[in-house]
């Protein structure tokens, strides 16, 4: 069974490295174009890409999917199957082209979180669980029925980075899954259930960095949830204000103290200077773990703290 694989972040290169230590016969890969990327703009190559490149595989990269090259070149290959792995919406006639179909792997439990974040999603909205889903495209993106899903428990120290790794090990196996009951035309589809509300049913929209933005004006838990959800790939921000000077300041981690502090306003911050930063939501305080502040690497708390003397005026905002 030839298999042509669409993919382009890490997420993908999980999946693809479990298709080909599985031996399937993979005849192309399709990822982004070599974008310029860094301090220096350099032409960078997708991870897929540079991953396809070391196991020899036969590489396309297409600014456009509806070009007469690119199609003419699916067409030669010859697929039976297309394998869709964080890969940008497909045209009609490319998902349509290969006999046996083309299915998609979602790192949501469908139709939970359609969208382009499930993961960070699942976590900034305090999940218990969340798990993967292979389904057959269809024109209306992250809609199309399903063939197999597998969950998994959130656990409570679990952020972005940690759900992604373990999301793209289960999802490596269901596609390999996916792909065996597709060769031995076994597969037995069903339809997304609905028939839950909208209210219940909840959307993964592509997240920009203002929507990493925190607002110390939301309660505690939700900053806490919103610091693990974008941790460590895109990163929860705020400003520091320090008299006429600002900042910028990712946080990564916090923890939050059980204590109310109603008479203090938003975004305060106290220190001994040694250990501990603590930062007033609207209703509790919250220790900063881990953070990066602007022209700095990651760090500690008490790392920070042995270079850097935060004085009581400092606000966040």
């Amino acid at each position: 069974m030839k298999i042509v694989f669409f993919g382009t972040p890490r997420f993908a290169v999980g999946v693809l490295n479990k298709i080909v230590d599985e031996k399937y016969n993979v005849v192309a890969v399709v990822t982004a174009p070599d974008r310029l990327a860094g301090r220096g703009k350099k032409l960078q190559a997708s991870e897929v890409k540079e991953f396809a490149l070391s196991k020899d595989l036969l590489v396309l990269q297409p600014e456009k999917l509806k070009s007469d090259e690119f199609i003419n070149q699916l067409h030669s290959l010859n697929a039976d199957v297309f394998v869709v792995v964080a890969f940008r919406m497909l045209p009609e006639l490319v998902w349509k082209m290969p006999s046996k179909g083309t299915f998609n792997l979602h790192a949501s439990l469908l139709p939970q979180y359609r969208g382009a974040a499930p993961i960070n999603w699942a976590i900034i909205n305090g999940e218990k669980e969340t798990g993967v889903t292979t389904f057959f495209i269809k024109q209306e993106i992250d809609t199309g029925n399903i063939i197999f899903q597998e969950k998994i428990k959130i656990e409570d120290n679990w952020d972005a980075g940690i759900l992604h790794d373990k999301l793209m090990e289960i999802g490596s196996g269901l596609v390999t899954k996916t792909l065996d009951s597709i060769d031995k035309n076994n597969i037995v589809t069903f339809p997304q259930d609905l028939s839950m509300s909208e209210t219940i049913l909840k959307s993964a929209p592509k997240i920009f960095k203002e929507d990493c933005k925190i607002n110390f004006s939301d309660s505690a838990v939700n900053i806490y949830l919103k610091c693990k959800g974008l941790s460590p790939f895109l990163g929860a921000w705020c400003t520091i204000r320090n008299g006429e000077k600002s900042f910028t300041l990712k946080i990564f981690e916090t923890s939050i103290i059980n204590e109310a502090a109603d008479d203090i306003k938003s975004g305060t911050t106290q220190t001994n200077n040694k250990t501990y930063i603590k930062i007033k939501a609207v209703d509790k305080w919250l220790f900063l773990i881990s953070f990066q502040l602007e022209g700095k690497r990651r760090m500690k708390v008490d790392e920070f703290l042995r270079g850097f003397n935060w004085q009581s005026e400092i606000h966040l905002e």
